[in-house]
């Protein structure tokens, strides 16, 4: 499928040591020309850490999108109703993240914005970076893949050796995941090699 003139979320969540990986990806949709919206969680857009200051994250976005990002409950809200997004892309999706979305917790822009889109029956994308997604967040990634308009980016062990149990999506297979999702398919294989 052509993302050509689509209308793509892009949702960034706390796990700061991916943001080198995914903003290259939004630039990719951007030279594919779809029309994209950044959405920070409160987490995302208030937190500097040593991979970077959200205010320089912010500014990025706005620069590459041509869009002031969505950083309310309110403002994402109006993403379901107003029918704005053909898909959205939690990217990258934290274990918070998850479990929240497994508990039907709605308390950041990014939970409104997917929680919109599943209203309108449309695909939510999860782009996982989680230390735990083969512990505690196990559980409610299986739940969540076997929801209903929900698919992931591949994802797979990037340190199997310091941290087994942790996973991360292969960011560079986020426009074939939408490509594939808009269709209604999720791209296989879902668990890949080491990231």
């Amino acid at each position: 499928m052509n993302i050509s003139g689509k209308s793509i979320g892009i949702a960034l969540t706390g796990s700061y040591c991916t943001y080198d990986k995914v903003f290259p990806q939004i630039e990719r949709l951007i030279k594919e020309n779809a029309n994209v919206y950044t959405i920070f969680s409160y987490q995302s857009q208030n937190t500097d850490t040593r991979f970077g200051k959200a205010a320089d994250f912010l500014k990025q976005a706005k620069e590459i999108t041509g869009r002031e990002p969505i950083t309310t409950i309110t403002e994402a809200e109006k993403l379901g109703p107003n029918n704005i997004l053909d898909t959205v892309v939690v990217a990258p999706c934290t274990g918070n993240t998850l479990a929240k979305m497994a508990n039907a917790i709605t308390d950041s822009p990014v939970l409104m914005a997917t929680k919109g889109l599943l209203r309108n029956n449309k695909p939510v994308i999860l782009a996982i970076s989680t230390n735990d997604a083969l512990s505690n967040n196990l559980r409610n990634i299986g739940q969540l893949i076997n929801l209903k308009n929900l698919y992931f980016v591949p994802f797979g062990q990037d340190n199997y050796n310091g941290k087994p149990h942790s996973m991360v999506a292969h960011f560079d297979l986020m426009l074939p995941t939408i490509e594939n999702a808009l269709e209604g398919r999720q791209l296989q294989p879902i668990i890949m090699g080491p990231n």
